[in-house]
């Protein structure tokens, strides 16, 4: 039989997304569609799988949910009557293929503005991924319990705050989507550049990210820098398989054999990204961080990278965030076009900026430059300060490699 967990993590945002619409209780949704999940593991090797497992889910769910609001009502007589008609009158007619809407619905939901950003992390992989506590928790480097909380006391918050389960409305659309899309972004993030914990990369927060990104396209086409979102993950995630060694460690780009990047996935993430150029000026920080993933994507080497566009792009990055993160990652652009020196230069203009200090992102982007520019004693100091300033394990792993190629 098709692997179970594949066809619940596919249906179950969806069946949620829907059940969630007419109940307006994520808890109820969330639980009734986890019923309906354990009755198919018991069911469906026994009897086959349904022609349309979501459908399948979605009645099963609808049906257990329904029950639980029977139970736990406390309505007498003729009221509590009325009320079960009310329910089956909304749930007899929901559609057993849940409309992409519910799932629209549900990425603003879990990425309201009133949820941090870990709450809204948790929720989103929770309720719009299905991923379990447990995974979510060793994605996010978390305990169970904590995550466990965190998304217990974000669903109260949506009750008690009587936050919408819905689409805001046009006049409050473009305020909200960016934070879908940041959402989403980090998600992705959070797999692609890990900053703590053994490993680089979690593969399954990439994968849910490539996945959001898409299902947003799907569900808000004329939103371009959903299209510069998903080019961005697309491109990036091209290159997962070459980013660690057999012995995991990190492997950097320059280093990195393109021949076993994914092409596939380069061609989707470039038609993406033409979707989001075909449109007045970028005014989100997706497109201009795309077209740099497309620039190395497509470049034939690492000594043909064309570094001048790269610069462009994060100028353009640089007037449209700040971002002190895109000025050291210019920096190390500009030495590439110029020459470490200048590199350096361009480092100094941000490597003072407070939101930086907790990161090691300006050691060793200096420590980088000076291995460069044949200055291996001063690199090992950087390197040093990099190391001790944290990481993940594959990224520590990696400047120690740096240090002992300085001489450390």
């Amino acid at each position: 039989m098709t692997n179970l967990d594949g066809v619940f993590r596919r249906e179950w945002g969806p069946a949620v997304a829907a059940l969630a619409r007419w109940s307006g209780d994520l808890t109820i949704a969330e639980d009734a569609v986890q019923e309906a999940c354990a009755e198919a593991l018991r069911s469906w090797p026994r009897d086959g799988m349904p022609d349309s497992p979501g459908g399948w889910l979605v009645t099963i769910a609808r049906n257990r949910a329904r029950d639980r609001l029977r139970r736990e009502s406390v309505r007498p007589g003729k009221e509590l009557a009325a009320f079960v008609d009310e329910i089956g009158a909304r749930t007899d007619h929901i559609d057993p293929h849940p409309v992409r809407d519910d799932e629209l619905r549900m990425m603003f939901t879990c990425a309201h503005p009133a949820l941090d950003r870990q709450s809204q992390l948790a929720l989103t992989l929770r309720l719009v991924s299905g991923l379990t506590v447990a995974e979510i928790a060793r994605a996010l480097l978390q305990t169970d319990a904590a995550i466990g909380q965190r998304i217990t006391r974000a669903k109260n918050k949506i009750r008690h705050a009587n936050i919408p389960l819905q689409v805001p409305p046009p006049q409050l659309l473009a305020e909200r989507t960016p934070h879908v899309l940041g959402c989403i972004y980090s998600v992705f993030t959070e797999g692609y550049w890990s900053t703590a914990g053994p490993s680089a990369i979690r593969d399954e927060l990439c994968d849910e990210g490539v996945r959001l990104a898409g299902e947003l396209c799907a569900l808000m086409p004329d939103e371009r820098e959903a299209h510069a979102l998903a080019a961005l993950t697309l491109l990036h995630d091209s290159r997962r398989a070459t980013r660690i060694d057999d012995a995991g460690m990190l492997v950097p780009l320059e280093e990195q054999d393109r021949r076993k990047w994914d092409r596939g996935r380069i061609a989707r993430g470039l038609d993406r990204l033409r979707l989001a150029e075909d449109a007045p000026p970028a005014v989100g920080p997706y497109l201009p961080q795309a077209v740099i993933a497309a620039l190395h994507a497509t470049a034939p080497s690492w000594e043909q990278t064309d570094w001048t566009a790269i610069c462009a792009a994060y100028d353009r990055l640089l007037e449209l965030t700040g971002s002190p993160v895109a000025g050291a990652n210019r920096a190390l652009a500009v030495g590439l076009r110029d020459g470490p020196d200048a590199g350096l230069a361009a480092l100094d203009e941000v490597a003072r900026d407070p939101r930086l200090t907790r990161s090691n992102l300006v050691a060793a982007v200096r420590a980088d430059l000076l291995r460069r520019a044949g200055r291996p004693g001063e690199a090992l100091t950087w390197y040093r300060t990099a190391l001790e300033a944290g990481g993940s394990e594959s990224g520590r792993d990696f400047l120690r490699r740096r240090i002992a190629e300085c001489g450390g």
